[in-house]
């Protein structure tokens, strides 16, 4: 039976590996900033139309069969919560500018184009302050 030889990481690579880690991180949270913020597909619910709603539901506890109950409590949960993150506004500029300062040696290492970071949902103003072009260099 053959042994198989040890594969061997140079401190180069050692190096190379976790400059990607670091970039990895720093682009991360706000990547999925963006997309936990993303638009919902469908009308924009608004305050006072969350409220209207809650108020409807506070009715029609009132006359429901229990399956319909449990529905309406579990729809009133869900537009408190809501209600909650429209209430919480997110604050992106220090994960900005970490992405700012990352993306560009990060896409150049991993050949990740303009386009694909614009389909993830990064703003062309970002894109722009970060140095990543649409032309490819």
């Amino acid at each position: 039976m053959a042994t198989k030889k040890k594969r061997v990481v140079s401190d180069e690579q050692k190096a190379a590996m976790a400059v990607g880690r670091e970039q990895s991180r720093a682009l991360a949270p706000y990547l999925e900033a963006l997309q936990a913020d993303r638009p919902k597909r469908g009308r924009k619910r608004t305050p006072e139309s969350i409220e209207r709603r809650l108020a409807a539901i506070k009715e029609e506890l009132q006359f429901g069969k229990q399956i319909k109950r449990v529905a309406l409590l579990q729809e009133r949960r869900d537009l408190i919560a809501e209600r909650q993150r429209m209430d919480k506004k997110v604050d992106l500029t220090a994960s900005e500018e970490s992405f700012v300062a990352n993306a560009k040696p990060y896409s150049e290492r991993r050949g990740i184009t303009y386009e694909a970071w614009r389909e993830l949902g990064v703003p062309a103003a970002v894109l722009k302050r970060a140095g990543i072009s649409r032309s490819r260099s």
